[in-house]
């Protein structure tokens, strides 16, 4: 019960926060403008990674799609190394690290999946 109590919480977070960055993205808020031209970053980028993290987080939290769901799960790892290294090399300090907490919190939510979240490669081959 309690693994699935974090799963839960774990997924839901990561799923709301991603939602909430994909709106500020798409809305063109000042904030994600500014920070995408901070880090050197084009503002399609910006656009693209909306989009994505918008489709990402609606595939974790609906039922079924197992393979999707591990595709989200690869698309939000990369896109958060991505920006850790970016907030790194423009030395944004403590801030830099942020998106490595977003990866333990979906490190987690990876871990502590159901076994009917989960995709089995041996059963689509």
């Amino acid at each position: 019960m309690a693994r699935k109590v974090i799963y839960w919480v774990t997924t839901v977070l990561i799923a709301v926060m991603s939602a909430l960055a994909a709106f500020g993205y798409l809305t063109k808020s000042p904030q994600a403008v500014q920070g995408f031209a901070h880090v050197g970053y084009p503002q399609q980028l910006r656009v693209l990674l909306g989009i994505a993290k918008l489709l990402g987080a609606i595939a974790l939290v609906v039922p079924g799609l197992p393979k999707l769901k591990e595709w989200a799960y690869a698309g939000f790892t990369f896109a958060w190394i991505a920006a850790f290294i970016a907030h790194y090399l423009a030395k944004d300090g403590p801030k830099a690290f942020m998106p490595l907490v977003l990866l333990v919190l979906l490190a987690i939510s990876y871990v502590t999946r159901p076994a009917g979240r989960q995709w089995s490669a041996r059963a689509a081959a």
